[in-house]
């Protein structure tokens, strides 16, 4: 894939970055990093916190929705009333009365990565369409160096698996991240230090997680 941006540079991808508390770990391992999330609320809300990395061009926020389709210009999204981070791209078939139904711009993965440019590492946690998204990124031969999805299920690591490219996987408990990676030693752009991750975040990727 060639893009047309940011040539050679680190990039990362949260792809379901609900309220960005990923971001500013992100933003220590790359020299940009692209948010990627649906529920227009919680990108205003990205955007007041994270101004300054905004405008130092080291952070951008795309409001959209993601999908496998071949081209897409708007998409019903499913908005939920009082727990943002269930907002979800399929249809909610349970309690559906709980949810707003909005239309909101749609993006393939192949537009998202030619706009931004190839991934070195993708985060990806969309409710009841991580497994659509990894299809995707196989069926349009990409492999970033680092890759990982949430798995309440043994799919999301056959698929994984069938990617290629990659022999190797760890698990984060996302339940448990706040507390085992406290005070937690990571590499940067800059070297190592010690960071806390909070608890709606999903953890360190890589090498900073703890395993071979």
């Amino acid at each position: 894939m060639t893009s047309i941006t940011n040539g050679n540079k680190k990039i990362i991808y949260d792809i379901g970055a609900n309220n960005g508390d990923d971001v500013p770990y992100y933003l220590k391992k790359a020299d940009i990093v692209i948010a990627v999330e649906a529920n227009p609320i919680l990108c205003e809300q990205m955007q007041k916190r994270f101004a300054l990395e905004i405008q130092q061009q080291k952070l951008v926020i795309e409001n959209c929705v993601l999908t496998a389709a071949n081209e897409v210009t708007s998409v019903p999204f499913y908005i939920h009333k009082t727990k943002h981070v269930l907002s979800q791209f399929p249809a909610p078939t349970h309690k559906p009365e709980n949810y707003e139904k909005v239309f909101l711009p749609g993006k393939t993965v192949n537009q998202l990565f030619y706009e931004h440019g190839y991934p070195y590492y993708v985060k990806i946690d969309i409710e009841h369409y991580d497994h659509v998204i990894l299809r995707s990124l196989l069926n349009n031969d990409i492999r970033p160096k680092y890759i990982s999805a949430e798995s309440h299920s043994i799919e999301v690591f056959i698929l994984l698996a069938s990617l290629g490219n990659y022999d190797a996987f760890k698990i984060v408990n996302g339940s448990s991240v706040a507390t085992t990676y406290h005070n937690w030693p990571i590499s940067t752009t800059t070297g190592e230090e010690v960071y806390s991750f909070p608890y709606h975040s999903a953890g360190p990727f890589g090498e900073d997680v703890a395993g071979e």
